[in-house]
């Protein structure tokens, strides 16, 4: 048996699991986000319509290309309906399975409250739970180290764009509580 022939295999001990049940089929994912377009093509081509898309004695009006374009964006999103319920194939095609939305919602679901924690923390202190959530348990690493990386990483932040670049950022009660 020579080198070529053996095969190495290593198992990633955090990659989905092979047999998990689909959640959707492409043909599901391909229809709604080309309605979401059309919609959204409709809304833009509504308010550019509002604006004006006709020509005056300067020119075009404000909403004469916009317009178009969304005249385009609604065509497109039209025919990919259509193209998605000819086409047999992304009826049975998987688009995601449980563990990989799982893994999906994983970064999303903690992003999504960063930002509506942002809202009311301020940028630093959402920062440093989102960092230090994540690296605890996505990452799976010790308390101590999450917390002083977070901290670090939310200390170079504070300075650099604070102190150092006289930037504006999001502040909450804590920055008010140290005068900033």
């Amino acid at each position: 048996m020579s080198l070529t022939d053996t095969e190495i295999s290593v198992d990633d001990p955090t990659a989905p699991e092979a047999d998990s049940p689909a959640v959707t089929n492409n043909r599901s994912v391909e229809i709604v986000v080309s309605l979401l377009l059309v919609g959204l093509a409709a809304l833009l081509g509504y308010d550019n319509w509002r604006t004006g898309i006709s020509w005056d004695s300067t020119g075009p009006q404000a909403g004469y290309f916009p317009f178009y374009l969304c005249v385009i964006l609604g065509g497109a999103s039209l025919y990919g309906i259509v193209a998605a319920l000819r086409d047999r194939t992304t009826a049975t095609e998987t688009f995601v399975t449980r563990a990989q939305l799982r893994r999906v919602l994983q970064v999303f679901v903690p992003t999504l409250l960063f930002c509506l924690a942002m809202q009311f923390l301020g940028l630093y202190v959402a920062s440093f739970l989102l960092t230090a959530g994540f690296m605890r348990i996505i990452g799976r690493i010790a308390w101590w180290k999450s917390l002083l990386t977070a901290f670090i990483f939310t200390a170079a932040m504070f300075v650099t764009f604070d102190i150092a670049f006289d930037v504006i950022m999001p502040k909450g009660p804590l920055e008010a509580a140290f005068g900033y």
